[in-house]
């Protein structure tokens, strides 16, 4: 799901140490996928923030 400018920040976007890449690990089915490299999906409804802190702050 590269495109999306929140791509860095998400959880779902993992740096894959056998290949040597960035990829993200949401399954998208055919349509989903369609969408994507269409250009019609302005933001990814899979996006889960990498925030390490989000408990934490919860817990205070």
């Amino acid at each position: 799901m590269t495109g999306f400018s929140g791509c860095e920040s998400c959880s779902n976007y993992v740096y894959n140490e056998d290949f040597e890449y960035y990829e993200c690990l949401v399954n998208l089915d055919e349509d989903e996928y369609a969408r994507l490299i269409s250009g019609n999906m302005s933001y990814c409804p899979y996006y889960s923030s990498d925030d390490e802190y989000r408990i934490v702050r919860k817990q205070m």
